[in-house]
């Protein structure tokens, strides 16, 4: 995910509230196949890549003090003109644009929810009582990389928006099948060899008061990464053929 989170500077502004539709009374707990692709069409509508979904668990929730169980993640992957402009303030502006464009439809999403009669709240990626990324891992569909990045297999240059929902029935992944990204990247470390920042520690933990990523919309650590010069299932090809 492109972060927005980081201390001291934020370069998205807060989404503005377009709901049109009030959440149910009594909503509903379970969605129909049907439904469900209608929801998967509207996203694909707006140029979303994907969706995926999260089920917390008990524990999760006690440790973030939140009372919801279902979310549903919808990704979108930054414009390659975007990504490949030069950082500075204008391009950061640009991203929050692009941000601000995604995110009016998340409430389109909500409302469809709603008027199908379900709870429908968007997860507002700027509260800094959630952590959206540990939610995304709850998803069993995505890992955070060495660079401090949430890769899915869609792509590393993802940016995510969330709402959480009354739908127990959605298709949540038990397993993640990509915790083997974590071993890759321990013996890669490109990020950290062509970050102009120097922006990781002795430890090579992203030292977030260095990187630029949030000034400036610095992204060299996405553009040399192999998951998104060779993409998610080439890596891990390789990866299967020198662990033989």
């Amino acid at each position: 995910m492109i972060n927005v989170d980081f201390e001291g500077f934020r370069y998205h502004k807060p989404l503005p509230n377009f709901y049109k539709i009030n959440n149910p009374e009594n909503p509903k707990r379970e969605i129909s196949d049907e439904l469900l692709d209608e929801l998967n069409q509207l996203a694909k509508k707006y140029n979303f890549s994907s969706i995926s979904y999260s089920k917390l668990s008990d524990e999760f929730k006690k440790d973030f003090n939140i009372d919801f169980d279902n979310v549903i993640i919808f990704k979108f992957l930054m414009g390659d003109e975007l990504l490949n402009m030069q950082p500075s303030r204008e391009k950061c502006k640009l991203m929050d644009e692009e941000f601000q464009d995604y995110g009016v439809h998340i409430y389109e999403f909500a409302d469809f929810l709603r008027e199908n009669g379900f709870q429908a709240d968007l997860l507002h990626p700027l509260d800094d009582g959630l952590s959206l990324r540990a939610i995304a891992m709850q998803s069993c569909e995505c890992i955070i990389t060495r660079s401090n990045i949430c890769l899915f297999k869609d792509g590393l240059h993802n940016g995510f928006f969330m709402i959480h929902t009354s739908i127990d029935n959605l298709p949540f992944k038990n397993e993640n099948e990509m915790l083997w990204v974590e071993d890759f990247c321990s013996t890669c470390g490109v990020c950290i060899d062509m970050c102009p920042e120097d922006a990781f520690d002795e430890n090579e933990k992203v030292l977030r008061k260095i990187c630029t990523a949030h000034k400036e919309g610095c992204n060299v650590c996405i553009l040399r990464c192999p998951f998104f010069k060779r993409g998610y299932d080439k890596v891990k090809k390789r990866y299967e053929r020198m662990k033989k």
